[in-house]
């Protein structure tokens, strides 16, 4: 815990103000406070799902939430060089584009009907679905550092290394109990398990274990490009740029891909954002947030099946 304490410290002897931190409170809660009022993403933007505008309307939130949050550490640092910035224009809006795409795709809805003709719908939608990040944001981010970054170096934070790994391990069984009293709360139990029975295991003619292990899995699988992109490309990358400020803006946009989930995990993302971004820019890696983030979310998955026994 003293890596942990040291590592804050430190950024927010070069980040905090007090006054930016309380503006940039309130601009989260105003956006929270719109968007679960008026239930926003799934009464708006979600309305046009399978349209073209549909990713247009998540570029538009995403925009306003990060841009937004970008204004004030810019306005209280008093570091207006940074919208003439040509390099922060193109990494952010490359990371704006690839995730409204990839929350605004939905191709992996057909491909599941062509697949074995449409027989294992549900369970290939649900598998695409995790997978098709692979397109959108994995892939575009790769070229981008291949052929359009300067400052090449571990593919954002890809690369494996040993520093906090103990600290993010402890950090994930501290979780443990809060994902236990989060699992008898009937919003949880609205959202999880992600996993639904499916006629997939009858199709293939194995046990259900086996399909409900395949899907979680893939699911799994999504938090890698969600940990690359903002943690790794928008902390470690943008941080050529706009140096320590680069973690506040982004936890107000991660706090926004959350708004289709139960309040509480939104707001708790706030926290666990910024913790995984001052980490993730103090151990230029993000395979310690990959642990939390996967832990925490199988976690849940598992909590969620042992109360629907």
């Amino acid at each position: 815990m003293k890596a942990l304490w040291r590592d804050l410290r430190d950024h927010l002897r070069t980040d905090f103000r007090p006054d930016l931190y309380v503006a940039t409170a309130l601009w989260a809660a105003l956006l929270l406070t719109v968007n679960y009022q008026i239930d926003f993403e799934d009464r708006y933007i979600d309305a046009h799902q399978g349209k073209l505008i549909w990713p247009v309307l998540y570029f538009c939130l995403y925009a306003t939430a990060y841009y937004g949050s970008v204004w004030l550490w810019t306005h209280f640092h008093n570091r207006p060089d940074i919208w003439r910035n040509r390099e922060f224009w193109l990494r952010s809006g490359t990371a704006l584009v690839c995730y409204s795409v990839y929350a605004g795709f939905y191709a992996h809805s057909d491909w599941s009907r062509q697949l074995f003709d449409g027989q294992i719908y549900v369970f290939a939608y649900y598998c695409l679905h995790n997978l098709q990040s692979i397109l959108t944001i994995v892939l575009p981010l790769y070229l981008f550092y291949r052929f359009v970054d300067p400052y090449r170096s571990n593919f954002y934070g890809m690369a494996p290394k040993r520093k906090g790994l103990v600290l993010y391990a402890l950090l994930l069984t501290l979780m443990i109990p809060l994902i236990t009293l989060a699992s008898f709360q009937p919003d949880f139990l609205q959202s999880y398990p992600t996993y639904h029975d499916t006629n997939a295991n009858e199709f293939f003619g194995v046990s259900e274990w086996v399909t409900a292990l395949v899907y979680e899995l893939c699911y799994g699988w999504d938090f890698v490009p969600t940990e690359l992109l903002f943690r790794g490309f928008l902390v470690i990358g943008l941080s050529r740029v706009l140096g320590d400020g680069a973690v506040l803006p982004m936890v107000v946009w991660y706090c926004s891909i959350h708004f289709g989930r139960p309040l509480g995990e939104a707001i708790s993302s706030l926290l666990g954002g910024y913790l995984l971004g001052v980490l993730a820019l103090s151990t230029r890696s993000i395979w310690g947030g990959l642990l939390i983030h996967i832990g925490i979310a199988w976690g849940m998955e598992i909590a969620a099946f042992l109360q629907s026994e």
